[in-house]
């Protein structure tokens, strides 16, 4: 998956100034400045990078900063931040994931929700804080949860209503307060599809950056009746489609691709 790469992930919040080979993120709303030839990203270096930068994170011996004034520049273009989902080297695409999430948040939280006061970086951790009021915030992450539904041998796949991928899917939802991952799973099963579910076992989670998620994935059997009463305002299809007859092949991206290849394949789950 898109976490799984060759060097040490190093998030732990200990900022060092920048060196002229680290990598920089520059990130315009939902685009982020980088070249792309023949499926191999480049993205800039400190060294051809003008203003201010925040520390993010580390992987391997590099350093990667984020722009907090990014500039035009002739020799990177603005490119979809979906360009990181098909690009190589993985490192960088697992990074590229990781820079977005965290830029999401430092553009979410700009000023104090308490009182209004301009929010400064910490010096301390990775958190903003508040002058005035002392406000702390740290970086917002969503736990959600994947799906598959098992059915004799057959598995529940789904395809979003109004998303921009329009592959196959799992089911798949957030986790609410006062719930545990497990009743998560048995409440959004229930709301997407209408089905009622038993055996409920963990199988792997993920970081997906691009919409700032901790993903985890579950597979559990149907419970009974296999009619879908589809939620239309979430998916715009969703049926029960035979081992066999699963043609996705596996990306080394994502949890529910992972998932649905690992039941193709008939591995013990």
């Amino acid at each position: 998956m898109i976490q799984d790469i060759p060097k040490t992930f190093r998030n732990e919040y200990t900022p060092v100034d920048p060196q002229g080979d680290d990598i920089v993120f520059a990130f315009q709303g939902h685009t982020f400045l980088a070249k792309e030839k023949d499926g191999l990203l480049i993205c800039p270096m400190y060294k051809e990078i003008q203003g201010r930068v925040q520390y993010l994170f580390a992987i391997g011996s590099t350093h990667y900063f984020l722009a907090l004034d990014p500039q035009k520049s002739t020799k990177y273009d603005w490119l979809s931040v979906r360009t990181l989902r098909h690009t190589q080297p993985k490192t960088l695409q697992f990074a590229g994931a990781t820079a977005y999430h965290l830029y999401t948040w430092y553009q979410k939280n700009q000023y104090c929700g308490c009182c209004g006061a301009k929010l400064e970086h910490s010096l301390h951790e990775r958190a903003m804080v508040c002058p005035k009021c002392k406000n702390i915030i740290y970086p917002t992450i969503a736990p959600a949860v994947i799906v598959g539904v098992i059915y004799k041998d057959s598995i529940c796949m789904t395809r979003y209503a109004n998303r921009p991928y329009k592959g196959h899917a799992l089911i798949a939802g957030f986790c609410e307060i006062g719930e545990t991952p497990e009743q998560t799973v048995i409440r959004e099963v229930h709301e997407e599809v209408g089905l009622k579910v038993k055996n409920i076992r963990y199988y792997k989670s993920q970081p997906w950056g691009f919409d700032s998620n901790l993903l985890m994935g579950f597979f559990c059997d149907l419970d009974g009746d296999p009619t879908i009463t589809l939620q239309e305002e979430e998916l715009a299809k969703a049926r029960f489609i035979p081992r066999d007859e699963i043609n996705d092949t596996y990306q080394d991206l994502s949890l529910t691709n992972e998932m649905i290849c690992v039941f193709k394949k008939g591995d013990k789950i």
